[in-house]
């Protein structure tokens, strides 16, 4: 299969009690498990977990060496499954990601993680300029509220401005329901 998951930084930091914890980041991460239980069933060799460890301390969270920069549980790497460690926000910025890809020949990624407003579309958006085709499942990412002057903006308003933005020319987006039903329809 030319399909590969690619799993962004859905770590620890991003939940609660973290350095920078999220909008929902439980619900997204089990929609992402529930995407990453397909591959494992039915691609189990192209998945790939991108993890991102602060190269600058003053970014104040995914410290190296911390508990928060650690993959979250519900997403757990298994022992055959490929870890990339990140240090921007694009997933194939100064990584292997590129290589390992077209080592497997794969033209077509499916997107989960974290944030959505930050590497999810940082890494949608490269991905597409390297040539793939990208499905992105919107409800298997989590993002913030985020501000500006006197402006804020509620996570759900960035989280969908973002996979607005993403939809048709970068991304086919969907829910993880509607991924796995097109799925299942298929095989």
């Amino acid at each position: 299969m030319s399909t590969a998951l690619i799993i962004v930084d859905i770590q620890k930091d991003y939940f609660p009690n973290g350095k920078m914890e999220l909008s929902n980041p439980e619900g997204a991460a089990a929609n992402a498990a529930k995407v990453l239980d397909w591959f494992r069933k039915n691609q189990k060799e192209n998945i790939f977990h991108v993890q991102h460890v602060a190269s600058d301390p003053a970014m104040g969270f995914f410290l190296p060496d911390t508990e928060g920069a650690e993959i979250h549980e519900a997403v757990q790497p298994l022992e055959n499954e490929s870890i990339l460690i990140k240090h921007f926000a694009n997933s194939f910025l100064q990584t292997d990601l590129e290589s390992q890809l077209k080592e497997k020949g794969i033209t077509k990624l499916v997107v989960v993680g974290m944030m959505t407003h930050m590497c999810i579309d940082a890494t949608v958006r490269a991905a597409v300029d390297l040539g793939y085709e990208t499905t992105l499942i919107e409800d298997a990412c989590a993002t913030r509220e985020l501000s500006y002057q006197d402006k804020v903006v509620s996570a759900e308003q960035v989280h969908y401005a973002f996979v607005g933005a993403l939809q048709g020319m970068y991304a086919e987006v969907t829910s993880t329901e509607a991924f796995l039903k097109q799925k299942a329809a298929i095989l």
